[in-house]
């Protein structure tokens, strides 16, 4: 398969990118300091939660699956082109062959990359390199100041300044929190909008209708100055598309494929699959309907343009069988993305998980379902981890502080990630006869060196003891926290936008505003 060179920085010593130094800096101007914005390149092997037999045996039960009960398709076009594939397709139901689907899948590249409208921010997806992505999604939003409330132009907008200001963070994966103050005719071209001009870091776009989905393809080509070719020769925008599960894909998500695809831009198959609920309750059994609900998306991809970039999905959890909510940070949800890894693995393609939790607050429960979802997708294999940054209440709510304490977590996990290095100067052979028996270690000069050049200090936690922490509040991290997204807010500036592009990108917002944008039912 055809697949974009690697970074320039990877190198075949470390066997992917060469790890950068770790200097705290400041995020902008002012503001905290945090270490500098960087890709994590995975040096560790992804872990196996099953055999090979086991593999195969889920593979295999997915196969039939797709063979012997189908998928529907509800899209008229989708089915055309799988009846051209040689597809049997009886109404809405279309039945694949594995070798049809095995075929299809083959095209897809293993990695490509996603162009920025800053260059420094292009995002490397495939082999081990790790991108982490913002909350998105929510319809509520909540801060300590002021609590929980609905989703509004304002928190989205200053939502996007936090994480344009989080080095930690990579990328959108949507709309951090829903601005449902604007209009739905209009939402997604001022929504776009902002995340064109408030950040310069890869976009997202929501696949709800082939206007919307032209809309938000122009405004990247817009924002970026290309054409429209150089556009399709450098993948700009990406989209998750969800099955509709079980086994469906509804129309306003295969025409995001029509459209996305077709454009060369990337699109994120992710089956919703909660076990118990639109999945089998077992495990093995949910896994096996969300291989065949990728497979059929991946496979539909490449259909419509062979060789687009695609990413296998995995979000399987469980639900809570006493209310029927979704649960995250679960063992399941683990388990469920260290298998999917393998699966995608398997098929070739890049891999998305999810950092996800269902805390009510700020708290002890919050971090260590967070923590138990990053370790699932990070060893998972995950390229592109969706919901890095601010995930609440099982994605109902989008929070500032916790946006502020996962940029720590993800950038402590990136730490984590670089290799260990073992050389004659790391082996520290003459600083130990330096030191001697019963001296210390704090004041030579390979300490210091090395505390300099390397320090790594997270921003929210507090290490004085305990009677100065006493002395001064007793600041819990959402205190920190707090007053962290305070300063980071007041230190934003907007990155820089060339006067050309901001005017032709006004020009077509105001035009297509004019215009109605969309038609909706409400």
């Amino acid at each position: 398969m055809t697949a974009d060179a690697p970074p320039p920085s990877e190198t075949a010593a470390t066997g992917g990118r060469a790890p950068r130094g770790r200097r705290r800096e400041r995020s902008g101007t002012t503001g905290p300091a945090q270490p500098p914005w960087r890709q994590p390149t995975r040096m560790i092997e992804p872990v196996r939660a099953v055999s090979e037999d086991q593999l195969e045996a889920i593979v295999d039960a997915s196969s039939r699956v797709l063979q012997e009960t189908g998928m529907d398709f509800l899209h008229p076009r989708a089915r055309e082109l799988w009846a051209a594939a040689g597809a049997d397709v009886d109404g809405e139901r279309v039945r694949l062959d594995p070798a049809l689907v095995a075929g299809l899948v083959s095209q897809a590249p293993d990695d490509f990359t996603m162009h920025a409208r800053n260059p420094a921010h292009d995002v490397h997806i495939g082999g081990r390199s790790v991108a982490f992505a913002a909350v998105a999604s929510a319809p509520y939003v909540g801060d300590q100041a002021r609590g929980r409330r609905e989703g509004n132009q304002a928190d989205f907008e200053n939502l996007l300044r936090l994480s344009q200001s989080l080095n930690a963070v990579h990328l959108h994966g949507g709309y951090p929190v829903e601005p449902t103050d604007i209009h739905a005719s209009v939402r997604h071209l001022v929504a776009t909008k902002a995340l064109l001009t408030l950040t310069d870091k890869v976009p997202h776009a929501y696949s709800l209708g082939a206007q919307r989905n032209i809309d938000c393809l122009e405004m990247v080509r817009i924002a970026r100055q290309v054409d429209d070719a150089t556009l399709e020769q450098q993948p700009s925008i990406h989209t998750v598309i969800n099955a509709s599960s079980p086994l469906r894909y509804d129309q306003p998500m295969l025409e995001g494929v029509l459209q996305y695809s077709s454009r060369n831009q990337v699109v994120v198959i992710t089956p919703f699959t909660l076990a118990g609920a639109m999945a089998p309750v077992t495990v093995a059994g949910a896994l096996v309907q969300q291989h065949a609900e990728a497979l059929a998306g991946i496979a539909f991809t490449q259909l419509v343009r062979p060789g687009s970039p695609v990413m296998y999905g995995g979000f399987t959890s469980n639900v809570d069988m006493r209310s029927g909510s979704p649960a995250f940070g679960t063992p399941e949800f683990m388990k469920a993305a260290l298998v999917g890894g393998q699966l995608a693995r398997r098929v070739g393609v890049p891999y998305r998980s999810s950092n996800v939790c269902a805390a009510n607050a700020v708290d002890s429960q919050s971090a260590y379902e967070s923590v138990f979802s990053l370790w699932g997708a990070v060893m998972g294999g995950a390229n592109l981890v969706m919901h890095g940054a601010g995930w609440m209440e099982g994605g109902l709510r989008a929070s500032y502080e916790k946006m502020v304490i996962d940029a720590d977590l993800l950038q402590m996990v990136t730490a984590f990630l670089d290799p260990i290095i073992v050389d004659d100067a790391s082996l520290a052979v003459e600083a130990i006869a330096e030191v001697g028996p019963g001296g210390h270690f704090f004041g030579i000069e390979h300490t210091q060196a090395r505390f300099r050049d390397a320090f790594f200090a997270p921003m929210v936690s507090d290490w004085r003891n305990f009677e100065s922490w006493e002395l001064a509040g007793s600041p819990t991290a959402t205190d920190h926290a707090s007053r962290l997204v305070r300063e980071l807010l007041e230190a934003y500036q907007p990155p820089a936008m060339a006067a050309e592009a901001a005017a032709e990108l006004d020009d077509f917002v105001a035009r297509r505003v004019a215009e109605g944008g969309v038609k909706t039912d409400f």
